[in-house]
């Protein structure tokens, strides 16, 4: 993936985002090894779902989130997308041995418990 700085996207509330083949990192933030793993991670999940598909599940798991847990930051935490990037970023070999839609096993699991 190609970065970017900017100051702009993402907004100043995010670190950053993956739209892929970009990695928006914002100016303002400190982007760790750890951080860039977490993207990669999603720039992968983006490419298995043909990038548009991606986008739909990731908004159709949040609004199902928001109405299980009543809560943006549980809603979120739960997406299985970002579940497998948060249970696996500070792995550093996951990407070489991570299989294809590995993010399907964190669908209606709970990862995340604290709202």
């Amino acid at each position: 993936m190609k970065k970017v700085y900017s100051n702009i996207i993402p907004p100043s509330s995010m670190k950053a985002i993956t739209l892929w083949p970009f990695l928006f990192i914002h100016y303002d933030v400190r982007f760790t090894l750890t951080d860039e793993r977490h993207e990669e991670i999603h720039g992968r999940q983006q490419l298995e779902c043909l990038i548009v598909l991606f986008y739909l599940l990731y908004g159709l798991f949040y609004l199902i989130g928001l109405v299980c847990y009543r809560s943006h930051k549980m809603a979120y935490r739960n997406i299985p997308f970002e579940s497998e990037s948060y249970m696996n970023e500070r792995k550093p070999t996951y990407l070489e041995k991570r299989r294809l839609f590995a993010w399907v096993k964190y669908i209606g699991k709970t990862t995340y418990k604290t709202a």
